[in-house]
């Protein structure tokens, strides 16, 4: 690991793209973090938001940006990396098929080898528990097992360093994401929250995510400076 007087401040940071984890990173960094974005090519449809992550990261003073190609779309399973299964346009009961097969347990088992090779003690996450699709790789439990985990499998963990695995935004509405950003400073104009975006980047408007950020930004009472 490197000898840096600073390592013990560094966090590895997930970054999609999105307004929610544009505001983790805004978060990390006002808790004092040298903040490390990470970002998945991971055969998404909807690859445009890969250079919203680049505008976020860039405008928000991450220490560096790594976007990772992890192709896990060859397995299907999922309307995100499946063509040929159509992005729904009207809320259903139970998991949606826009959910990716254990995506957040891959992506954090990449955040944390990078974490230890940094010499970095802490990992974010925007998984939400309010305002979510329905995701069980987005509960509070699943925080909990994968920050176990991270102690358990990691020569950082063996000898005491731990890991500590953020997940900020679990109990808040979308709406008070928002409202956090914006008193953060967040430029939610540089973010795409959509499933399903056109060539150029123009949200579907319909999917649940697209959903989910319109009714945030009324409810915030804040205009939407993407729309």
């Amino acid at each position: 690991m490197p000898a840096d007087t600073e390592a013990g401040n560094r966090a590895v940071v997930l970054v999609s793209g999105g307004l929610d984890s544009a505001t983790v990173l805004a978060l990390a960094m006002a808790a004092g973090a040298r903040c490390y974005a990470l970002t998945f090519d991971y055969g998404q449809r909807h690859r445009v938001e890969l250079e919203a992550a680049r505008r976020v990261a860039e405008r928000q003073g991450a220490v560096e940006h790594r976007i990772v190609k992890l192709d896990i779309g060859w397995m299907g399973g999922s309307a995100l990396t499946d063509t040929r299964v159509a992005v729904p346009h009207v809320s259903s009961p139970g998991i949606p098929v826009t959910y990716v097969p254990a995506r957040n347990t891959v992506f954090l088992s990449i955040a944390l080898g990078w974490a230890e090779v940094l010499g970095a003690s802490d990992i974010y996450i925007g998984a939400n528990a309010v305002d979510y699709s329905g995701y069980p790789d987005c509960r509070p439990e699943f925080i909990r097992s994968f920050e176990s985990l991270a102690n358990l499998a990691t020569r950082a963990g063996v000898e005491g360093k731990g890991f500590h695995v953020h997940a900020p935004l679990m109990n808040m509405r979308k709406h008070e994401i928002i409202r956090t950003g914006t008193r953060l400073g967040v430029d939610y104009a540089l973010t795409l929250s959509c499933y399903d975006p056109d060539a150029s980047g123009l949200a579907c408007g319909r999917c649940d995510a697209c959903r989910l950020r319109a009714q945030g930004f009324a409810e915030a009472e804040v205009a939407d400076p993407a729309h």
